[in-house]
């Protein structure tokens, strides 16, 4: 079973030795394959295998013949096993170069073995502080010291050195040793995935650790490190990216939280709308539909089934919704779905779908069918976008703010629909880019402004939009995500019919922008709080 007869004595020539014996490491935490992979090693290409613990004890009960690590090195594994392969006749072994005749000679006179191929797989650090409840001691034990030593050796010497970090090689390593003109070339590109991947084992440690630091300094170590380091693995190669002439490329974990059902690949814009749709929805309790266009929604609404709710946000603006995203934050059941197949959709969201839904939207074979797996109200945390030299880094916008400091500025109070109103377009806004107005009857918008650089072009973009959609505006509430800067703004809202308005304040004209409200009988609020969307 085990075999000692792996070190060398001082009189043996490395450069004979190469030519005895091919010796591979392998070291691994998923075994996935190994004894497969192990197999091929010794009986097709005549390797000798050197390992540790589980893994020796893997290949040994699978008939191969083994080395332990131990009896290589002529030193025990201590300190339980945090030290074992950190010795010279594994790094040495692994760091030799085959074209100095000094770094042959040093390895002959220490009686160190070089080693060809190097298989390790790293502790399973990231899984384990993903557990709930997963103690501070265990995390620290499952941080890996001799996995990445021994990779990075053998990828810094990958000009004579096969390493491998991910059983998914298996294959390809296999392929390459049957053709030993394609090995120089995955050798290079095994070695930058081994880099790629101790960069991000060590980018898990590091963001582990400052969120489990103490004292006052926490949220400076786990929100807004000195150092920032991101590290995502590649999910999939997009089509092109926001046109056709850019290239782009999804990473992350964006797959576990969403499940596609059916319909043509996700594109990059598709992504974005999805994360957009996603974001608004969760701000909402009751039944609540919204169809979104370029991630600005154009017609969202609350009623007592998703049906009566589909009604109302498609009525804001019968044109946007072609070829846009419908998110909802109940099952989408069959009627439902009948009736929004008469219109062409990118994707729809949902938390399920009925059969008879999935029957309906079947028959419309490049519709993109998501189902929301992480729940209506994606949990991120932070913002990251990229600009010149660099990212920015933000918290999500999660809060509405302090409702028990909303204040009533003006003469007159709100009625209680108004309040509805007002808090309905509140949220809504909170999602349209910048500068932004949404006119609200109740829990439903029927006319929203978006994207415009002077405030009182969002509200006239608006109230033009509800006049296509021949929707009243007497009697509605205006929301704005950021305050009224001139009065102008107002006036336009009163002059379309709003009796009531809700924007965070702040201006410097506040007083000329309350006493227009005034003159005009409008109730208005001051949140104290703005939700800039750029």
């Amino acid at each position: 079973m085990v075999n000692s007869d792996f070190g060398l004595k001082a009189a043996t020539r490395p450069e004979t030795l190469r030519h005895m014996e091919k010796l591979a490491l392998l070291s691994v935490s998923d075994k996935q394959g190994l004894v497969e992979f192990a197999t091929v090693l010794v009986r097709q290409h005549g390797y000798r295998l050197l390992s540790t613990g589980g893994t020796a004890k893997a290949l040994a009960t699978a008939g191969l013949p083994v080395t332990e690590v131990s009896e290589h090195t002529g030193f025990p594994e201590m300190m339980d096993g945090r030290v074992k392969t950190l010795h010279p006749r594994i790094h040495g072994g692994l760091l030799a170069r085959r074209d100095k005749a000094d770094h042959l000679a040093d390895a002959e006179e220490h009686g160190i073995s070089l080693i060809d191929l190097v298989v390790v797989n790293l502790y399973p650090f990231e899984q384990t502080v993903a557990r709930p409840g997963v103690h501070f001691e265990e995390a620290v034990e499952n941080i890996d010291i001799g996995g990445p030593s021994m990779l990075r050796s053998a990828a810094k010497n990958h000009e004579s050195v096969t390493v491998v970090c991910d059983p998914a090689d298996y294959g390809s390593v296999l392929a390459a040793l049957a053709d030993p003109a394609a090995l120089g070339a995955l050798r290079r590109k095994l070695a930058l995935k081994v880099f790629q991947r101790t960069g991000s084992y060590d980018t898990a440690i590091a963001g582990y650790l400052a969120t489990q630091a103490d004292g006052p300094d926490l949220a400076t170590l786990g929100g807004f490190p000195d150092t920032l380091k991101l590290t995502y693995q590649k999910a999939q190669a997009l089509r092109y990216g926001e046109n056709p002439h850019q290239q782009a490329a999804l990473y992350g974990t964006f797959h576990d939280h969403y499940r596609q059902l059916q319909g043509k690949e996700l594109s990059y814009n598709n992504i974005l709308d999805i994360t957009s749709a996603t974001w608004l929805i969760g701000e909402f309790e009751r039944p609540t539909l919204a169809i979104l266009k370029h991630t600005n929604p154009c017609g969202v609404a609350s009623a007592d089934t998703l049906e009566a709710a589909w009604e109302l946000a498609y009525a804001t603006d019968r044109q946007a919704p072609f070829g846009g995203i419908i998110v909802v934050n109940r099952t989408l059941e069959g009627a439902l779905a009948r009736t929004i197949a008469e219109i062409f959709t990118e994707v729809i969201i949902a938390p399920r779908f009925s059969d008879e839904a999935l029957a309906v939207f079947a028959k419309k074979k490049n519709l993109r069918l998501m189902v929301a797996t992480g729940g209506m109200g994606a949990d991120a945390l932070q913002e990251i976008r990229s600009v010149v030299g660099g990212v920015l880094v933000q918290d999500r916008d999660r809060t509405l703010g302090d409702l028990t400091k909303f204040k009533v500025v003006t003469k007159r109070q709100p009625t209680p629909e108004e309040w509805a109103g007002m808090m309905f377009g509140w949220k809504v806004g909170k999602h349209v880019k910048s500068n932004s107005i949404v006119y609200c009857q109740g829990e439903r918008t029927i006319g929203v402004g978006a994207g415009q650089m002077a405030r009182v072009d969002s509200s006239r973009i608006a109230v033009w939009k509800a006049g296509e959609a021949k929707l009243d505006l007497h009697g509605s509430v205006v929301a704005s995500e950021a305050l009224f800067p001139f009065a102008d703004g107002l006036i336009a809202a009163a002059d379309a019919g709003a009796t009531a308005a809700i924007q965070p304040g702040g201006s410097v004209r506040d007083d000329e922008v309350i006493a227009a409200a005034d003159a005009r009988g409008m109730a208005m609020v001051f949140t104290g709080i703005r939700h800039f969307k750029h």
